[in-house]
């Protein structure tokens, strides 16, 4: 049988009387959920003591906090700081005696911006920038700064820059190696050297990092880049036919320093040839002269002793030596025949001569005389 099957006094499993069309009874819900939480509490007492509960529960979930490797707890005992909790599970005072605020230490966030500055020389340059940065003291990073953080680090890098900036001549900046052109061998400006890139960004990053230093902002600056540096766009093709000159300069000066190098050490080398060659030729020509000296000396020394032999001794020497380059015809006929000379050759060469006596060449005849010595007896 269905259990609400028609008739009178519709019943339900559990035998209660279901009564249609009529409002809810209120006052009957409430008896009966405070007889319930009587019975759980004895009356009244059961509200307290799931207030009792409630406490207990709040106190617990409360009491602990865990924070992350990348982050540092501030600590705050009835809104004043009292410590800061390294990453892990820490204890703490329920709230809201204690709260804690985590704060990310490792991230390294960014500010970027394009700013028009105002140079040395009184010309607008444009300049994208970019800022990294990390917390390095969470207490100064929440409570010191006043304003914004991304507005304190925005304002401070903007001065920061535009500091550097006019401390530089136009030029100076725009032919900064590695920002908009290669760097010239002089800076337009006269006494005014072109700064490196990663000075200017240097420079920006120390000035930025002790304004904040100042602002007790517990701030760490890492980098500070400059994206593009360009001039002004009415002067851009002006300032770029100068870009184009100066590396037209730049290259010519390459290939005249090439050629130097290539044509220097030639030069050097081929004067330390021929001074060499010279020094050889004097130390050769000193060592001839001492050596004729010498040979003369001796010469004077055996004249003295026997002058007759040593006149006949260097009379047969020069005739030797006047007749060993010459060629020479011996006749055995006795005069019979008709002696033709031989003809020189192109290279010195003498031809024979068919049917005359043999030519001899590089041959030296001596007449043998008693008093004849052989060459260089008498040294």
């Amino acid at each position: 049988m269905a259990w609400n099957e028609p008739g009178n006094g519709q019943k339900d499993p559990w035998n209660r009387k279901r009564t249609t069309g009529q409002k809810p009874d209120l006052d009957g819900v409430i008896k009966s959920l405070k007889a319930r939480f009587g019975k759980f509490g004895a009356g009244s007492g059961g509200i307290s003591a799931i207030v009792v509960v409630f406490i207990v529960a709040w106190l617990l979930v409360s009491s602990y906090t865990v924070i992350d490797a990348r982050q540092v707890g501030v600590v705050l005992r009835f809104g004043q700081f009292s410590r800061i909790l390294p990453p892990g599970f820490h204890l703490k005072a329920p709230s809201p005696i204690e709260t804690v605020n985590k704060v990310e230490t490792t991230q390294v966030r960014s500010v970027s911006d394009n700013v028009s500055m105002l140079t040395r020389d009184e010309n607008i340059i444009a300049i994208d920038f970019n800022v990294q940065y990390q917390v390095s003291d969470a207490r100064k990073f929440l409570y010191s700064n006043a304003d914004r953080e991304e507005n304190t680090i925005h304002n401070a890098a903007e001065a920061a820059v535009r500091s550097v900036v006019g401390a530089n001549v136009m030029d100076s900046i725009l032919t900064t190696p590695g920002v908009d052109a290669p760097a010239p061998a002089q800076a337009a400006a006269p006494g005014v050297a072109p700064a490196a890139k990663e000075t200017l960004q240097q420079q920006t990053r120390d000035i930025l990092q002790a304004t904040l230093d100042k602002y007790d902002a517990g701030i760490l600056v890492t980098g500070v880049s400059f994206q593009n540096v360009s001039p002004p766009k009415e002067v851009k093709d002006a300032f770029d036919d100068v870009n184009a000159a100066r590396e037209d300069k730049q290259s010519e000066e390459n290939k005249a320093r090439a050629y130097e190098s290539r044509v220097v050490p030639v030069a050097r080398g081929e004067a330390a040839r021929i001074a060499a060659e010279a020094e050889a030729d004097r130390v050769e020509r000193v060592a001839r002269a001492n050596g004729d000296a010498e040979r003369f000396n001796l010469l004077l020394k055996e004249y003295h002793a026997a002058p007759e032999v040593t006149r006949r001794r260097l009379w047969l020497e020069t005739i030797e030596e006047v007749m060993a380059g010459n060629p020479k015809i011996v006749d055995g006929t006795n005069g019979k025949n008709i002696i033709q000379l031989p003809v020189p050759g192109p290279n010195g060469s003498v031809r024979n001569v068919p049917g005359v006596g043999a030519v001899i060449q590089s041959a030296t005849t001596t007449e043998a005389t008693p008093n004849a010595q052989p060459q260089g007896a008498a040294q």
